[in-house]
């Protein structure tokens, strides 16, 4: 448990950032089941010494046209949603220890539609068993539906906000970028974690008249104190 605080865009495509901090809670029933404020509720239903595929339940605040009044004005708000997942994550040996992480999400309700992810993490030079650091490139996917209620502008949002008509026209990929992950263990039940991300809007959503900025930076950083 402890303390997290995170740098972000106010919503995907805005020029805008804010911070946000809160709670981080990470509970795991040995490698079955977890609980936590990242990922939510989950369940580990195929597991391994290399790999793990499962399912867990989250939430997404969606997005609100106060977060950037300007520029949304009369886009309206993405309710918040639950979320189901599906993930798999794959480490190809101990001698070689790259990580394959996929995962779906499907939103029920809010943006709805459904968004996947692929990642490829490594180790870096450096890390140590008190010191980890990981890094590596991934790609966002998404149905029309989540690319059009995020990205696109109907008619009569055109005529509310002034923005012109977009249309995603198909699925495709949102957003392409890299990862980092360093963690420090400080003592014997301490830690500290910092999170690092640069994602750039691709394709059609990067063309959308309420994209501001199509790179897009997040940073999370994390102190917790752990028990295991």
């Amino acid at each position: 448990m402890g303390l997290s605080a995170e740098l972000q865009p106010a919503y995907d495509g805005s020029r805008a950032y804010h911070v946000q901090g809160g709670p981080d809670i990470n509970v795991y029933y040995r490698d079955i089941a977890f609980f936590n404020t990242g990922d939510g509720l989950g369940y580990n239903v195929l597991r391994g010494d290399h790999f793990q595929v499962g399912a867990s339940m989250t939430y997404d605040l969606g997005r609100k046209v106060s977060q950037d009044y300007p520029n949304l004005h009369g886009m309206g708000d993405i309710s918040a949603a639950p979320v189901g997942k599906l993930y798999g994550t794959w480490v190809l040996s101990r001698k070689f220890p790259l990580i394959l992480r996929v995962d779906a999400r499907q939103f029920i309700g809010g943006a709805q539609g459904a968004v996947g992810d692929i990642a490829v993490y490594m180790p870096l030079p450096g890390s140590s068993k008190r010191f980890v650091m990981f890094a590596g490139p991934s790609v966002t996917l998404a149905t029309h539906h989540y690319l059009q209620v995020l990205y696109g502008v109907t008619p009569q949002q055109s005529a509310a906000s002034g923005h012109p008509v977009y249309n995603i026209g198909h699925d495709g990929t949102s957003a392409a970028g890299v990862g980092f992950s360093a963690t420090k263990f400080i003592g014997e039940h301490w830690l500290l974690n910092v999170d690092a991300a640069i994602n750039e809007i691709r394709d059609k959503p990067s063309r959308s008249p309420i994209v501001e900025k199509t790179t897009q930076h997040v940073v999370v950083l994390s102190v917790n104190r752990y028990w295991w």
